[in-house]
């Protein structure tokens, strides 16, 4: 009859709407353990040369060697990383992180010397991030 049908639409589309909700949540969580990754990966002990911090007297930082993240001078960059959970609005969810510091690029892809981070970032956050997914089954 037309009013099953009514009440197994009402249905299907309360579902939806429950794992929409649930999407967007393991989006943002996501996103959030993405930044948590970028702050990790970003910090530590680097193998480089050992540099005098500029206008000080005797401080110091070990820069990082070529192809390890970048070493962190000010930690500008390292707290710069905003988490982003987005939807595209018909199912798709993004987990992403942005930072507007502009040399972020720089480091990661354009210099003579690189400063790969961005997977290793990822690589970090993999097992979590596929973990708050998996929640969705």
């Amino acid at each position: 009859s037309s009013e099953q049908e009514k009440k197994v639409q009402v249905r299907i589309k309360t579902k939806g709407n429950e794992i929409d909700i649930k999407a967007k949540s393991c989006a943002a969580r996501s996103s959030n353990e993405l930044r948590n990754s970028a702050v990790k990966v970003l910090g530590g002990h680097r193998s480089g040369r050992r540099y005098k911090k500029p206008y000080t007297r005797n401080a110091y930082y070990t820069a990082s060697a070529p192809g390890e993240p970048p070493a962190v001078r000010t930690g500008i960059l390292r707290m710069s990383w905003k988490p982003k959970g987005e939807s595209n609005g018909k199912g798709k969810y993004t987990a992403r992180i942005e930072s507007d510091v502009p040399y972020a690029e720089i480091l990661e892809e354009r210099s003579k010397n690189p400063r790969p981070y961005k997977d290793k970032i990822i690589e970090d956050a993999k097992p979590k991030v596929i973990q708050i997914f998996s929640q969705l089954k």
